[in-house]
């Protein structure tokens, strides 16, 4: 096979709204996936029966009741509707096995670009982290100077205190006036 591996078939913002997050972990639902491979859902879900070994749990999981209907609640006009079974989900390593299984120019091609998606939503997250862990460091060295600097305003304000509190003294001897 001899493609352009650049080639973007699907616009990057329609991959991201199809990525979903459930059981603390980012999926795709089975229905979206055949679609944008092309392929009807019960063509994609025959494929993953006929190579079930190749989709354990942490690839590939159903949806419950609850999940799917809090899923469907996001959105107002549902895609999903009338479904006999529940929906499967796949994490990203799922989506990358559906390319083992699903062998048109087309399911590659998307594959290929969801994954880019799945790396770039990674690196974000990390470098969000990343930039908490900065904003944190900031902080704490901020509070740090803040006692510092609320240290040094409790002894000039005790320097003051005393300066207003300090009444001259008449001296005591001889003046030169008094001669």
């Amino acid at each position: 096979m001899n493609y352009n591996m650049t080639e973007q078939i699907l616009q990057d913002e329609i991959l991201i709204k199809k990525i979903y997050y459930i059981r603390n972990q980012k999926v795709m639902v089975d229905e979206d996936l055949a679609e944008l491979y092309g392929v009807p859902t019960k063509r994609l879900n025959e494929q993953v029966a006929r190579n079930i070994d190749r989709f354990p749990e942490d690839f590939m999981f159903r949806l419950t009741e609850d999940e799917f209907n809090n899923l469907k609640s996001q959105f107002s006009t549902s895609s999903w509707g009338g479904r006999r079974k529940l929906p499967q989900v796949y994490t990203e390593h799922g989506v990358l096995m559906l390319s083992s299984v699903l062998n048109s120019k087309q399911a590659i091609l998307v594959n290929i670009q969801i994954m880019r998606i799945f790396t770039r939503i990674r690196h974000t997250i990390l470098d969000s982290s990343e930039l908490k862990l900065e904003i944190e460091k900031i902080k704490a060295k901020v509070e740090k100077h803040g006692e510092n600097l609320e240290i040094v305003f409790r002894y000039l304000d005790e320097m003051i205190m005393k300066n207003q509190a300090f009444v001259p003294r008449k001296r005591i001897g001889y003046k030169a006036d008094d001669l």
